[in-house]
């Protein structure tokens, strides 16, 4: 058993430090997820498709003095 460990003692490294990796970068989207980023990373102002991705809140419309159904992206009257 020592000697199978020896012989592929750098498969094992690589393999471990690869889980790590991976196991941080998934840690990582969760929380900014949580925090509301974009995946992408460059965030929703220039995006063509802001408003498909991210609909605005029923209250922050509201506030604006708007109406919900003005963002529906689902309305089909238009």
């Amino acid at each position: 058993m020592l000697t199978w460990l020896m012989e592929n003692m750098a498969t094992i490294i690589i393999s471990v430090v690869l889980v790590f990796v991976t196991a941080a970068i998934i840690v990582s989207m969760i929380r900014g997820k949580r925090k509301g980023k974009s995946s992408c990373g460059c965030g929703c102002a220039g995006c063509a498709m802001n408003g498909a991705c991210h609909p605005a809140k029923p209250e922050t419309l509201r506030k604006k003095g708007l109406k919900d159904k003005d963002f529906d992206i689902h309305n089909s009257s238009s």
